[in-house]
């Protein structure tokens, strides 16, 4: 049989996070509560973000964008991971991997890039005080989005195109999700481009929001310590330690995933990461970037006494 005819199945069928049965209630029942967690935060925090007047501001269109991401984000994975830990038989389509892998993908890109954003409009906030309203106007943010947007489809649209080019040999993937690592393991085909390919694009974005981003937190600190009020670099302080925080999270997985030798590979070990960065993380960020921001609980308890006084 011609080697071109057996290139991809109809279906692919997901190992998933354990063939524990005795694990899979308990597994169920915590990313149930994840899952849920991250939906109600990421949609909170939108919606809280429409609601306010107070908060339409660049930080806060750019975190309402940031929800938005992770929704996406973790709506690619959960639903799929959920119901594999409830059946027997973990297949997905052709089709559904590679939806499952561009989403997946053009999501991680956006939120690495929209985080460079952030940690740019915080330098342009604290260190460009006087000029940040001519910066950062609402035709900037417009852009800046449709770039971010733009370059995480693109990127999604290269890396899943390579590597459902290859032809596979294998059709268990071992992974509760369709990704990169375990697919090119799959392959019976030479997969040193996709390697390549991966590896350059991943780490050129991961490094540039990188750059930008420790550029932007270098600035930051030296206009802080020449400041000589304590209490506005207190102020200044707090309005930028929970995106640093959220930058710590996502990029040392990531880096940890993409940007290592293909010696040091582990599938056991992969899956615990992948699930921290694509449901953990998203189920973090709207508690990150709520708890410690005044503004948003003013915004939020201001709401809820409206809505009090109005029913």
């Amino acid at each position: 049989m011609d080697a071109r005819n057996q290139t991809l199945p109809k279906e692919f069928t997901l190992l998933g996070l354990t063939d524990n049965p005795a694990l899979t209630a308990p597994l169920f029942t915590i990313f149930s509560m994840v899952y849920i967690i991250a939906v109600l935060g990421n949609f909170g925090i939108i919606s809280l973000i429409k609601m306010a007047p107070r908060l339409n501001t660049p930080m806060y269109f750019f975190l309402g964008h940031l929800s938005f991401v992770d929704l996406c984000y973790c709506s690619a994975i959960a639903p799929k991971m959920l119901g594999d830990l409830l059946c027997k038989t973990k297949r997905i389509s052709i089709i559904g991997c590679v939806v499952q892998l561009f989403v997946y993908c053009s999501c991680g890109t956006t939120e690495a890039l929209l985080l460079a954003v952030m940690a740019y409009d915080r330098y342009a906030a604290v260190c460009q005080p006087l000029h940040y309203a001519i910066i950062m106007t609402k035709k900037c943010c417009f852009w800046l989005m449709t770039g971010v947007y733009t370059v995480g489809i693109a990127h999604s649209i290269i890396e899943t195109g390579f590597t459902f080019r290859l032809s596979f040999c294998q059709w268990e993937i071992h992974h509760f999700c369709c990704d990169f690592p375990p697919l090119l393991k799959m392959s019976c085909t030479d997969t040193f481009i996709n390697e390549v390919v991966l590896f350059i694009c991943s780490g050129f974005l991961v490094i540039a929001s990188l750059l930008v981003i420790l550029f932007s937190y270098v600035a930051i600190i030296t206009t802080i310590f020449q400041m000589h009020s304590s209490t506005r670099r207190h102020r200044v302080f707090s309005t930028c330690v929970s995106h640093f925080a959220g930058v710590t999270l996502y990029f040392g997985t990531v880096l940890f995933i993409y940007l290592r030798p293909s010696s040091s590979y582990s599938l056991d070990q992969d899956k615990v990461v992948s699930l921290f960065y694509t449901m953990v993380i998203p189920m973090l960020n709207p508690l990150i970037y709520s708890l410690r921001n005044k503004e948003v609980k003013e915004a939020l308890r201001t709401i809820i006494v409206r809505k009090v006084t109005t029913s």
